[in-house]
């Protein structure tokens, strides 16, 4: 899982380094079509083949979880340019609060006060880095929280996707349907990409886009995602380094103070999640 974290830092910085010079839909598009043929070549190896795959009980709420995914990933592409790696992943880090603050209505499902508290807490977090009501709040910081949002509603909508349908099925639904979508929309933006340099650049995002989600599905056929899920947040460590040694930013106290208070609440919120889940289990 810590090597999953650092693949998609790295893939983070080339995609805002890319992002610097070409339309955001250019790149994403790109990568999506190659991940879309990673999804198909692995259906394909399975049982039953694409058709299995393919087959959803709930085709359009595949679909439209699947378009949502792609969107999010335009957002914080853009969010990585106007704000910086860093302090997007200090604000989209809050994703797995709004995961436990939406559960209730979305799915139904109880939010105990304990993690009620860790997401005030988390908010408290966004709130010091968001500053509003100062001179040097930027409305461009809501950016990486719509993506969050945007993120959050999405594992939910898997989750409750997955009552009746297999990961495989999903699987595939994230990688076709969101390069269908993608592919319908990136053509009015489209950025033709110069050079052998960013060409490599462009090559390296798609091989470890692959290479990531592979290692990610190793990673949950042989650990359950409550105990692995807190590994998750080493991906901010890898992205400020990345972010420090490449681009030169540098994030101020604020920052710092306010991703520390939302990666303890969502740390304790996964954790409690996990306990609670271990419990219904064993009970």
């Amino acid at each position: 899982m810590i090597l999953v974290t650092a693949i998609f830092a790295g893939q983070d910085a080339v995609s805002r380094h890319l992002a610097q010079h070409y339309s955001v839909m250019t790149v994403v598009m790109l990568r999506y079509w190659v991940f879309a043929l990673f999804v198909v070549m692995l259906a394909a190896r399975r049982p039953g083949g694409l058709r299995a795959a393919a087959r959803s009980r709930r085709p359009g709420l595949q679909i439209f979880r699947s378009v949502l995914l792609v969107a999010e990933i335009c957002v914080t592409v853009v969010s990585f340019v106007v704000l910086g790696l860093i302090g997007t992943h200090a604000i989209f880090a809050v994703f797995p609060l709004l995961v436990a603050a939406l559960a209730g209505p979305v799915l139904g499902e109880p939010v105990g006060w304990r993690r009620k508290a860790a997401i005030a807490v988390g908010l408290v977090g966004v709130l010091v880095i968001l500053r509003p009501g100062f001179h040097v709040f930027s409305p461009q910081a809501l950016i990486p929280l719509l993506a969050a949002f945007m993120f959050a509603l999405y594992s939910l909508l898997t989750r409750m996707v997955a009552r009746w349908d297999s990961a495989e099925t999903s699987f595939f639904y994230t990688g076709v349907a969101g390069a269908v979508a993608i592919t319908l929309v990136a053509p009015f933006w489209w950025t033709p990409i110069h050079g052998t340099a960013d060409w490599a650049f462009m090559a390296s995002l798609c091989v470890t886009s692959i290479l990531g989600h592979f290692l990610l599905i190793k990673v949950y056929e042989v650990a359950e995602a409550g105990t692995v899920q807190p590994f998750a947040y080493f991906q901010l460590l890898f992205v400020t380094i990345l972010a420090v040694t490449l681009f030169g930013e540098r994030p101020d106290t604020w920052t710092v103070a306010g991703a520390a208070l939302i990666l303890a609440a969502g740390l304790y919120a996964v954790l409690r999640e996990a306990q609670v889940a271990g419990a219904l289990r064993r009970n």
